[in-house]
């Protein structure tokens, strides 16, 4: 577990090990979220790469009408 100290502005630093971990880079973006009392930082992925991650999901709508 990494502990990082807030600056008087409110900023963090990403420890190297968790960047490298998660594939962080410089000027990408990260989602911050509150949950249940805590901070979860989540990096946002290009469009690119999410390409193909819901392959085999049933894309099919329901008919309402009966038809």
């Amino acid at each position: 577990m990494e502990v990082v100290t807030v600056s008087p502005k409110y900023q963090v630093v990403i420890p190297l090990s968790v960047r490298r971990l998660l594939g962080i880079r410089p000027g990408q973006k990260v989602q911050v979220i509150p949950y249940e009392g805590r901070v979860e930082l989540i990096p946002v992925k290009p469009a690119k790469e999410m390409r193909g991650f819901l392959k085999g999901i049933d894309t099919r709508l329901e008919n309402r009408h009966g038809d």
